[in-house]
């Protein structure tokens, strides 16, 4: 993998170059994000109006008289292009933007995750944990804390994966294989954690504006996923761990320092950690335990005031529904103190410029979903999501596809469709008001569909050059060897998305079908509509 092209054998160069040439020409045709979500808006407005008048309509699968069935049992297409469809666009179109459901849980996520960033404790976090392990540990260190890195992924990419490949070529072992690891850590173990992120807020927003379409009362929190996502933090550990090891470090071979920019070998970029930064990781730990014993006393007891006020109950309660104010408690609490305790942060200016940082980097963000927005509510209105869902969901039943085997295929399609769409949060506000739907109707839970969703979406983030920080690995690898290209980063990774890919989805339907656990708190592996 680490020669170049020219001395790569034709035959093997020429097959892994026309792959590559039809994913980037396929990924080349996609228009960028936002642009995609404006075509698809204006798109379902022109095809409810088709099908609207050619009366377009489907037996409704919910029972009589529930929320949202009507008299006569039929789900019908809804046109938006008559003079009621037009009113409807002109005057929801802001609430349409407000209210969509992810907006405010990562707008409020990240404005703790900023202070944390900033002020340093996720990059100390992150360097403690690699190089506070033993060098037989290594490769499991970085690859742990690859995942665990997911909770703010720019520093996974941008601190974790050069520092790996230092750390590599300190032991003597070969540089791009550190950066493997991490970079499987980091981007194919994306959706794996120990902690709640801003992504899960964001996705379980996405699945629950999907679910609302057959079931308007239902609601997904943001720890839809919690246990499997822990559980399969070890899994990838191990897995990318092992892949590291037997497979990629060997065929890398014995490093040829040579082909290296010389500037970045007098570099070690290890850098221990100062007095300061020890001592702020320590009370952080503490803030940290201080959080959690808060966050038990809203919960375990009895008189806990965040249970169920009616029922009592844990899971279905207002802890796990507001469950976005703990990331935003958390992060704020453990950041601020790490930064005074560092020097890194000396007072309230300093906390509101990491809020106000956090903010202003989602300002393409923001855009995207004020057209992801418009796009979800239209399709709802139009009832085109439920008519496609139902015909989807009829098809299913008919090939007697409705087994765990159905999640296979779906796992592998969303794979092939973030090799051209790399945005997780882009990729699932387009194909959740499809198959969340689709797959709740022949008895699946939305929450195990989206389990399924981040396993496909996760495991090909590491050889799509359409993934936003593909460009940024590879030059990270050229600095290590300048003869890398695109085709032989990918092919480094390769090994990681096909054992991920199998071992990630067999360990999903053992989960979730074999030993029948929920995904997360109080989440059901089947609806019953």
């Amino acid at each position: 993998m680490t020669t170049s092209s020219a001395e790569t054998t034709p035959s093997k160069r020429n097959a892994f170059s026309r792959f590559l040439d039809g994913v980037e020409w396929l990924g080349n045709l996609l228009p960028h994000p936002v642009t995609l979500f404006a075509i698809l808006a204006f798109g379902i407005v022109l095809l409810s109006g088709v099908f609207g008048w050619m009366g377009l309509a489907v037996v409704d699968p919910r029972p009589a008289g529930a929320p949202g069935v009507a008299d006569d049992g039929m789900i019908r297409a809804v046109s938006l292009l008559n003079g009621d469809g037009v009113r409807r666009i002109f005057t929801n179109l802001v609430d349409n933007f407000t209210s969509f459901a992810p907006l405010g849980v990562v707008l409020v996520a990240m404005i703790g995750v900023g202070v944390a960033e900033k002020s340093g404790l996720l990059s100390a976090a992150v360097r403690s944990m690699v190089l506070g392990a033993p060098k037989h540990l290594v490769t499991v260190a970085i690859v742990f804390a690859g995942i665990v890195s997911n909770t703010a992924s720019e520093v996974g990419y941008v601190v974790l994966i050069p520092l790996a490949a230092a750390i590599f070529y300190a032991l003597d072992r070969h540089p791009l294989a550190g950066m493997a690891a991490a970079f499987a850590g980091v981007s194919g173990g994306y959706s794996a954690n120990l902690l709640i992120g801003t992504i899960d807020p964001l996705l379980a927003g996405i699945t629950e504006e999907a679910a609302q379409l057959i079931d308007p009362t239902y609601q997904v929190v943001a720890t839809a996923n919690w246990y499997f996502m822990v559980a399969s933090t070890f899994l990838i550990t191990v897995v990318g761990s092992l892949v590291t090891i037997f497979i990629v470090e060997p065929q890398l071979g014995k490093y040829d320092s040579s082909r290296a920019d010389k500037s970045i070998l007098d570099k070690t970029m290890v850098d221990e950690l100062t007095k300061k930064e020890k001592q702020g990781l320590i009370w952080a730990a503490v803030a940290l335990f201080s959080v959690l014993a808060v966050m038990a006393l809203t919960l375990v007891p009895e008189w806990g005031v965040l249970r169920n006020p009616e029922t009592g109950d844990r899971m279905r309660s207002p802890f796990f529904d507001g469950f976005v104010v703990w990331i935003l408690i958390f992060f704020m609490v453990t950041g601020y103190t790490y930064g005074r305790v560092a020097g890194t942060m000396k007072g309230d200016r300093d906390v509101i410029d990491a809020m106000s940082e956090a903010l202003a980097s989602l300002g393409l963000y923001i855009v995207l979903v004020f057209f992801a927005a418009q796009f979800v509510a239209f399709f709802g209105w139009t009832n085109l999501g439920a008519i496609s869902a139902v015909t989807g969901a009829e098809f299913l039943k008919e090939t007697g596809m409705t087994g765990p085997i159905v999640f296979v295929f779906f796992i592998m399609m969303c794979a092939l469709i973030n090799l051209s769409l790399g945005s997780a949060s882009a990729q699932w506000a387009v194909t959740a008001p499809i198959f969340v739907p689709m797959l709740m109707l022949i008895g699946y839970s939305p929450e195990i569909i989206q389990a399924a969703y981040r396993i496909g979406d996760s495991t090909t983030n590491i050889i799509t050059p359409m993934m936003s920080y593909f460009g940024l690995i590879l030059a990270w690898a050229t600095r290590y060897d300048k003869n890398l290209g695109v085709g032989t980063l990918i092919a480094m990774m390769l090994p990681y998305t096909i054992f991920f890919m199998i071992t990630w989805s067999t360990f999903f339907v053992i989960w979730t079908f074999g030993l029948d656990l929920p995904v997360g708190p109080g989440a059901p592996t089947y609806y019953q509509p």
